[in-house]
């Protein structure tokens, strides 16, 4: 059995985009917030403020909608990696959900059909399984914040939750929205999903 912390981990999600305006999948494309996702990722401070985090460790996208959120939430980013980056959406990048069922596969989800060209379902659990791993190893210590994406963190979820990555199609994130994990005995649970 994993050892358990104790710690907590909160993740955020990155403000609103024109892109997710849109519903349109966006991956590895570099795009900045929109002037109301910028006034959400300023409203985040308060809301972490309130959670008394133990001296947390913040992870950060490399994207920069994440890198913003980061800075206008008041968070001191200590690292940033591709581990916690968005889905990479390959050939159904900039592409929305609706568009890709009409036109190219009507069955089509990201959490069970992965992405042409792009990162596969196994791929993903492979790196949110590694994201997992590094973060609940510096939760030995203290807590952890992840600034990153919709699709990521939804997978992130389900796979702390010991669940399949597609557990992550049941949750909501929407923008500037955060997650509360905790890794205590006698297991791991998602605490508060909150907008």
């Amino acid at each position: 059995m994993d050892s358990r912390t104790g710690h907590r981990l909160l993740l955020v999600r990155h403000g609103q985009t024109e892109w997710a305006i849109n519903g349109r999948h966006t991956g590895r494309t570099d795009i900045d917030l929109t002037p109301l996702g910028e006034s959400g990722a300023r409203d985040l401070a308060a809301h972490i403020a309130s959670l008394q985090l133990d001296d947390p460790y913040v992870i950060c996208s490399p994207r920069l909608r994440a890198r913003r959120t980061a800075e206008l939430a008041g968070l001191s980013v200590d690292e940033t990696t591709e581990l916690v980056a968005e889905w990479d959406y390959g050939d159904y990048e900039g592409l929305t959900r609706i568009y890709i069922q009409a036109e190219l596969d009507p069955s089509w989800t990201i959490f069970t059909h992965g992405a042409p060209g792009g990162e596969s379902v196994a791929d993903m659990t492979i790196r949110v399984d590694d994201a997992i791993k590094h973060a609940t190893d510096i939760m030995m210590d203290r807590d952890v914040v992840i600034v990153s994406h919709g699709h990521f963190s939804r997978s992130f979820i389900a796979r702390f939750l010991d669940q399949p990555i597609d557990f992550g199609a049941k949750l909501t994130f929407i923008p500037a929205g955060t997650a509360l994990l905790s890794d205590a005995e006698p297991t791991r649970t998602l605490d508060v999903l909150s907008a």
